[in-house]
C-alpha cells in the first residue's frame, strides 16, 4: 500500500543534498575557522564594516538558522538587568487576582465598619434581636425574683 494510505501521499517527495556539496561547505567552513586573518587581508572593507561581519561569524548558528535570517517579531528576548540598575522603590503593576483580592478586602473592611456603627440590614436585623432577647431576659429575671420573694415569704409564714 502506498504511503499515506488508499487515498495516496499528498506530500513532496525527499530531497536529498548532493554529498560533493556537503563536503565542498564543510571545507570552506573549516577553512574559515582555522584562519580567520586571512579572510582580514584580502577583503578591501573598512576595519568598522569588517569588525561587525567577524561579530556575526563568530556566533555559530546551528541547524537553518545560518541559511534563512529571519527575525521572529514574536519571539522575546530575555533581557538580563543588573542589580544596581533595578529599582526596588518603584511601584510595580498588580496582577488582576491581586488587584481583585486586595479590593476584596477593603469592601470587607467597610462593610464591618458599617456594621460596627449598625448602619447595614444585618446589623439592624441583629440589633432588634438583641432587643427582643434582653427584653426576654430581664422577664425571667423579675419572675424569678418574684418567685423567690414568694418562697421567703411561705417560708416566714411557716416558722411563726
Amino acid at each position: 500500500m502506498p504511503r499515506g494510505g488508499k487515498k495516496g501521499h499528498k506530500g513532496r517527495g525527499k530531497q536529498f543534498s548532493n554529498p560533493d556539496e556537503i563536503d565542498r561547505q564543510m571545507r570552506a567552513q573549516k577553512e574559515m575557522e582555522e584562519n580567520p586573518g586571512a579572510e582580514k587581508e584580502s577583503s578591501s572593507e573598512s576595519d568598522e564594516e569588517s569588525s561587525s561581519d567577524d561579530d556575526c561569524e563568530s556566533k555559530k548558528r546551528s541547524g537553518v538558522e545560518g541559511l534563512i535570517e529571519i527575525e521572529n517579531p514574536n519571539r522575546v528576548s530575555q533581557k538580563n538587568k543588573k542589580v544596581a540598575d533595578v529599582d526596588v522603590s518603584a511601584p510595580r503593576e498588580l496582577s488582576r487576582r491581586e488587584r481583585e483580592e486586595i479590593e476584596k478586602q477593603k469592601s470587607k473592611e467597610r462593610y464591618m465598619k458599617l456594621h460596627l456603627e449598625g448602619k447595614t440590614e444585618q446589623a439592624r436585623a441583629d440589633l432588634a434581636r438583641l432587643a427582643i432577647i434582653k427584653k426576654q431576659r430581664e422577664e425571667a429575671a423579675k419572675k424569678r425574683e418574684e418567685l423567690r420573694k414568694e418562697k421567703e415569704a411561705e417560708e416566714a409564714k411557716g416558722k411563726r
